[in-house]
């Protein structure tokens, strides 16, 4: 069929197969084209593989330090009728292409959040890897289910304690207005740090430690972003906040877990992108296309692939890591600098429905956004009819 986006508000609800691998096979270059990772992991899980900084990190570790990958995530596959979702497509490509080039890789298609793929995983883990070097946590989801109890948590993008006002793009219509949200309830509160805080990393960390099939000197990283000023009340004082304190918890907890194998945990503070999860909250399409602007004009601009390469070069796998205060590394210097800041906070005021594309990268916004599910990928040839279904041996 012919597969053309479908746009509903800020998620597009199809994917292309053909773009989505295209997408792909532009991340392994990049990360071809640079020094290989130097002393970097053999062995590596990843939760949450299959879009964004998860499905990056393990091309980075795949591509550029030859490790075995097990990535976990949990995607919609396609019909005859219906294409999958980007992040199926993704995975498909990525394991295509990592056994193309001689490297080993699995993936599990599962609810990463329950008991059961913890089992699974382990299993899959003990029978091919050994022993895991390096555990990325980046799952992102609206709602998890607690394994214990049942228990569905949701996650709302709300402030604490007082409402926020902020200026707003809205996507779908290009206008732009103020946005009020009313401050979160406690239960609320509750369940966004149920579903976003540190809570599954941990299990994660003790099944696997338990398990026996983590290796000494182990390390493992949950991604976050915090952001400045103009993003400030809905990432920190906020209820995303709250769950960002938890992950930070979280790592302290883990590393003293570790501390018999000399293994550590850090919160990685990546800049910020688009992303599926980005594009939903309120005020960040509009700060992001301001800060795209600012950055690609000062030539300090990356996306996914640039961010997670320089975390494992700069930050991993380094005897000098970038970390702030509170241990967590720092790849987001580069978004906030001063310089970076003041510029995006003189354009913020200034921009108007009729100045949209002027004073800020909407169109590399928008287009970035299209990648995301395969679309606007230039090597892609969308008027071709292609198949929805591609070939896949994923667990589950």
């Amino acid at each position: 069929m012919i597969i053309k986006p479908k746009v509903r508000g800020f998620i597009c609800i199809n994917a292309h197969p053909a773009g989505c691998a295209a997408n792909v096979q532009e991340q392994i270059d990049f990360v071809k084209s640079q020094p290989a990772v130097e002393n970097g992991p053999k062995n590596v899980l990843v939760l949450g593989s299959s879009t964004g900084y998860g499905l990056a990190s393990r091309i980075t570790a795949a591509f550029g330090s030859g490790a075995k990958t097990f990535g976990l995530f949990f995607e919609k596959p396609p019909t005859e009728r219906k294409p999958g979702s980007a992040g199926f497509y993704n995975a498909a490509a990525f394991e295509a292409k990592a056994k193309e080039a001689g490297l080993y890789a699995k993936s599990m298609n599962i609810d990463a959040f329950s008991n059961d793929a913890k089992q699974k995983a382990i299993d899959v883990i003990k029978a091919d890897m050994g022993k895991i070097d390096l555990v990325v946590y980046s799952l992102a989801a609206p709602r998890r289910t607690d394994p214990e109890t049942g228990e569905v948590h949701s996650s709302v993008l709300k402030p604490i304690g007082e409402s926020y006002t902020a200026k707003n793009l809205n996507t779908d219509t290009l206008k732009i207005s103020d946005i009020t949200i009313d401050p979160a309830s406690e239960e609320e509160i509750a369940g966004t740090v149920k579903v976003m805080g540190g809570e599954d990393w941990e299990l994660w960390m003790n099944a696997l430690s338990e398990a026996g099939v983590l290796a000494e000197g182990c390390q493992t990283t949950a991604y976050t972003y915090l952001g400045e000023k103009l993003t400030w009340p809905i990432y920190g004082k906020a209820t995303i906040g709250r769950a960002k304190e938890d992950l930070d918890r979280a790592a302290t907890s883990i590393t003293e877990q570790l501390s018999g194998l000399n293994g550590k945990a850090y919160v990685s503070v990546l800049k910020a992108l688009v992303t599926q999860a980005s594009s939903a909250i309120p005020v960040m399409p509009l700060y992001i296309s301001t800060l795209y602007k600012v950055m690609k004009e000062d030539g300090t601009h990356e996306g996914c692939i640039e961010q997670a390469y320089r975390l494992f070069t700069e930050g991993l796998y380094t005897q000098t890591p970038r970390l702030d205060d509170v241990n967590r590394l720092r790849m987001d210097d580069r978004e906030l600098t001063p310089e970076t800041q003041a510029k995006v906070e003189d354009i913020w005021p200034k921009v108007t429905e009729d100045n949209l594309f002027e004073l800020t990268d909407y169109k590399g916004y928008n287009a970035e956004f299209l990648k995301l599910f395969g679309f606007g990928v230039e090597s892609v040839d969308y008027e071709q009819d292609v198949s929805t279904l591609v070939e896949v041996d994923f667990l589950s």
